[in-house]
């Protein structure tokens, strides 16, 4: 959860392979949210599949998104015991 509101991703693995991250749940109070989000999701996801992990960059002017996105994909990983 951040303060504009909630990120959830859900983390596809094949062989212990991150193969793909969906966003479930993104801040969309408003179209300042969305227009962050559209820019910043696909950065993030490029991000984390390139580095097989949640140990990336956040977004320029997306600290919030970035920080939200870095949380659950590691949550995810945890539950995977990546």
């Amino acid at each position: 959860m951040t303060a504009y509101g909630p990120v959830q991703v859900q983390v596809t693995m094949v062989d212990s392979k991150i193969t793909d991250i969906s966003t479930l749940q993104l801040p969309n109070g408003n179209q300042r949210d969305l227009d962050i989000a559209s820019y910043a999701v696909p950065e993030l996801r490029s991000e984390a599949l390139a580095a097989q992990s949640a140990q990336i960059n956040a977004v320029s002017g997306a600290t919030y998104t970035s920080e939200g996105y870095v949380e659950s994909l590691q949550s995810a990983l945890d539950r995977a015991r990546v």
